[in-house]
């Protein structure tokens, strides 16, 4: 179920078309959302799983927007730490992000997020530290 929220005023940055993302749900008040990915073939490793790298990016697009969301629109992330741990290999295809707002300081905020695929297993996790910027500054 998708709602209404401050993103929907924005277009979509190519990074977050490149991974496929798409808000699936949110519940602002709360400061969590729920996104959706596509990992592509493109997104391998080696081994065939996709690279880890690609998923600390999907951890990092899921933290922002429930910010973002958070805040009507007010307040744009930089992230100035990330500590990721990797649970699982993921594979191509769809993955789904769940970020949450932890706490928001004047100028410095803390979320966490985890991506799942499609059964539900865990792949990642990361928890952040993020300086907050006016939106209208920064957009």
């Amino acid at each position: 179920m998708t709602v209404a929220t401050a993103l929907d005023r924005l277009p979509a940055p190519p990074c977050a078309e490149l991974l496929g993302w798409k808000l699936l749900d949110a519940r602002p008040e709360e400061g969590w959302v729920r996104v959706g990915f596509h990992a592509r073939p493109e997104f391998r490793n080696p081994a065939g799983a996709i690279q880890g790298g690609f998923l600390a990016a999907m951890l990092d697009d899921t933290m922002g927007p429930a910010v973002f969301t958070h805040t009507d629109g007010a307040l744009y992330t930089a992230t100035i730490d990330m500590n990721v741990s990797y649970l699982a290999p993921a594979q191509v295809g769809p993955i789904y992000g769940e970020g949450q707002v932890v706490q928001l300081g004047k100028t410095v905020g803390f979320v966490e997020a985890r991506l799942m695929d499609g059964d539900g297993r865990w792949l990642a996790k990361a928890s952040a530290s993020v300086r907050l910027i006016s939106a209208q500054r920064a957009l």
